[in-house]
């Protein structure tokens, strides 16, 4: 399929990061940056609030160090989490609406606001070192 002129080219990158909350703010500011630089500016919001919940997800629920893995391509951002946990992510129970939302826990709704944002969300087993491990991932369509 041919490339639209004005799509950046495709990217990857990844981040390690220490098992440690404030990586989170690292995390998003490494975001909004890489964004910006592919002039990808208009997903930064809603990438931002995906990228928090992901990697505050494995920085908390998993020992030891995580990355954060970004890739564009085809018009598809997709953000990613790696953490030491090999036990599958437990999502939130949905939620109907924005009320129903704000009802719910501070902590516990992370994937379920995953799953509103992002156009689909996934995970799979990934070892590292071996060690256990998994990747839970979550595509944001430029459209």
């Amino acid at each position: 399929m041919p490339q639209n002129v004005n799509e950046p080219e495709p990217w990857e990158c990844t981040l390690s990061i220490p098992g440690d909350l404030r990586a989170v703010t690292v995390c998003r500011r490494t975001l909004r940056l890489i964004l910006t630089i592919h002039g990808l500016i208009r997903l930064t919001d809603t990438a931002e609030l995906l990228v928090t919940e992901l990697i505050s997800n494995a920085v908390c629920h998993a020992k030891g160090p995580a990355a954060l893995r970004l890739r564009w391509r085809d018009g598809v951002l997709r953000i990613g989490a790696w953490d030491g946990d090999p036990d599958p992510p437990q999502p939130a129970a949905a939620f109907a609406n924005l009320a129903d939302m704000a009802d719910m826990a501070e902590s516990g709704r992370g994937l379920a606001l995953v799953e509103a944002c992002a156009d689909v969300w996934g995970w799979y087993p990934q070892p590292r070192d071996g060690s256990g491990g998994k990747y839970v991932w979550c595509d944001l369509s430029a459209a």
